[in-house]
């Protein structure tokens, strides 16, 4: 197949435009951080619009924890000092908790919080 002048030079433009960093970016994720110790989450509620993509950079503090949404089929280990990252882009509004899964001491069971997923 022979390319004319004119068909080349038209889709000159196209892949410069693409080599130039001028196509459409992907939306970027809001990172949250959130820290895990005895017997609580920091932030304990934490708001999302349903749709956005965001990255929950959860971080163990004094124990190895766990990090368990279970409506959102999410789950982690957390090992003290050592960030964990999960992504998360909730496609249904509401109230979904989540919780230390893993047995940390007398207060465990207090051990949650909350995502607000808004419509």
């Amino acid at each position: 197949m022979k390319l004319s002048r004119r068909g080349f030079c038209g889709a000159l433009p196209l892949a410069l435009a693409g080599i130039a960093g001028l196509a459409p970016a992907a939306p970027k994720e809001r990172v949250i951080k959130i820290e895990a110790r005895r017997f609580a989450y920091t932030p304990d509620v934490i708001t999302l619009k349903r749709g956005e993509a965001v990255l929950l950079e959860i971080t163990a503090i004094d124990f190895a924890h766990g990090f368990s949404v279970p409506d959102l089929k999410q789950r982690a280990d957390l090992v003290p000092g050592r960030p964990v990252r999960l992504r998360l882009q909730p496609e249904s509004a509401g109230r979904f908790t989540f919780l230390c899964d893993n047995f940390c001491g007398g207060g465990h069971e207090e051990m949650n919080g909350t995502l607000v997923v808004l419509a």
